[in-house]
């Protein structure tokens, strides 16, 4: 160990530093492939990070930050890059970089044009020197992830590394930390985010859904704080409305800047995969619905007129998920629809989607020509503000099907965001993972339909 030491000097001065946590918990979560390396041929003074921290002097100005290791010297740059890309888990974001922002935003009013562009300076001066936090506060897209996904870019451009992570998937894979049989414990995956030398945190308003996410969701804020460790963070809600602790960290002026960014017209109110276009949707309201059904007696009668009313009061109070079962005909997608409406004259952001349309989409959006990207499409039904997806059960099962719903879904059960679903299948014929979170009470209203398809009933 006295080597070693020696031999740290020798690189950084009198100040010792030593490794830090980068390598082994990044490349235990499967994100980083920082540690590839045969256990023989890792650095002995980094274990394969390729940074050490000054941890013995603190008025050294470099004291707790991650400064290169003598052995990223000789490191060929198109090895670091693939490196520090695999260990910034920015996966399709790598596509947003400062290079594909549009500088002015995409609102028409020039008041808003401006304040864009200032709020486009401020994080591309950060990103030439991150110190301290970013918050990038903005409605559903205002270009927040954008904009913070391109700072992470930027740095690996410089040979940095960054980690991207949303907070909701942070939260649900520290959860599964727990698990006996997780491949990679809950403290490594602690510490990789506690200490990454630059932190991404997307989506900040997830990190609430329950008291033991906040706690530990606190544990990582906290700790990054008092270290003054670089952290960017996007937000819809301001810091002012969120947790005291949190929030107090957040807008602290000698530690964090908040930015805050108008959307404008940056994204559409309402965005449809399948046939459920704007026109067609204005057809079903609350209104033209037969909440009795049509001569209906007994147990069907019963659960419709309960489906009309759980529908008309989520639609104007929502609260978590709301979940549709029954037959083809019994009223789901127009209950489903007519919800929309409400929450779009209510000023809402509505992503209506058939869900075996919605995976065709997804598959088309690999396509070299196609006219929209995966990440665009996929992101935009992550972030909508209320998302109905019609019809889940009827597309055609695999596992890539199978694993893109669920991500899609969990992401927003994690978030508790405001989500509609209809199905003609029963829980039981629907995927586990999928299953679970449709029936979680916490999370989900679930009101079955028992009566027959409408079509074949007569006045």
């Amino acid at each position: 160990k006295g080597g070693e030491m020696k031999q740290l000097k020798d690189i950084l001065g009198e100040a010792v530093q030593t490794p830090t946590n980068i390598s082994t918990a990044a490349t235990d979560l499967g994100a980083s492939g920082i540690g590839d390396e045969e256990p023989e041929d890792l650095c002995p003074l980094c274990q394969g990070a390729r940074f050490v921290r000054v941890t013995s002097d603190p008025n050294d100005p470099r004291f707790g930050r991650p400064q290169p290791c003598e052995c990223a010297r000789y490191e060929e740059p198109s090895d670091r890059r693939a490196r520090l890309l695999r260990y910034s888990r920015l996966g399709p974001f790598q596509r947003l970089t400062f290079g594909t922002v549009i500088e002015t935003g995409r609102a028409n009013d020039s008041r808003l044009q401006q304040q864009y562009a200032e709020a486009v300076r401020v994080v591309r001066r950060y990103a030439e020197l991150p110190e301290g936090w970013l918050v990038l506060v903005g409605p559903h897209g205002s270009g927040k992830t954008h904009l913070a996904a391109a700072i992470a870019n930027d740095q690996i451009e410089r040979g940095k590394p960054a980690l991207f992570i949303g907070v909701a998937d942070l939260l649900d894979e520290l959860r599964s930390g727990y698990d006996e049989d997780a491949e990679v414990g809950y403290d490594a995956q602690l510490e990789q985010v506690k200490t990454a030398p630059l932190l991404i945190l997307d989506d900040l308003d997830a990190y609430a859904q329950t008291a033991w996410a906040r706690e530990k969701f606190f544990q990582i804020v906290s700790y990054r704080f008092n270290a003054a460790l670089p952290t960017v963070f996007t937000a819809v809600k301001p810091p002012t409305e969120i947790d005291e602790r949190l929030s107090s960290r957040l807008v602290d002026p000698a530690m964090s800047q908040v930015v805050e960014l108008a959307h404008g017209d940056a994204a559409p109110r309402y965005v449809h995969i399948g046939a459920m276009n704007r026109e067609r949707l204005g057809r079903y309201t609350f209104d033209d619905f037969i909440p009795d059904g049509i001569g209906l007696k007994g147990e069907q009668r019963k659960s419709l007129e309960a489906a009309y009313r759980d529908a008309l009061k989520w639609a104007r109070d929502p609260e978590g998920w709301l979940v549709f079962l029954g037959g083809n005909g019994c009223g789901k997608t127009h209950l489903a629809a007519a919800i929309a409406n409400v929450r779009l004259d209510q000023g809402a952001r509505v992503a209506f989607a058939t869900v075996p349309d919605l995976l065709d989409e997804l598959r088309a959006t690999y396509a070299p020509d196609a006219p929209r990207r995966y990440d665009q499409l996929f992101r935009s039904l992550l972030d909508a503000e209320v998302l109905i997806l019609d019809d889940l059960g009827a597309q055609k099962s695999s596992p890539w099907a199978e694993e893109k719903l669920y991500q899609l879904l969990n992401h927003r059960h994690v978030a508790r965001a405001y989500t509609v679903v209809t199905t003609n299948k029963r829980l039981g014929d629907i995927e586990p993972r999928i299953a679970s979170r449709l029936a979680d009470k916490e999370v989900s209203l679930l009101r079955e339909i028992t009566a027959p398809d409408y079509r074949t009933l007569k006045p």
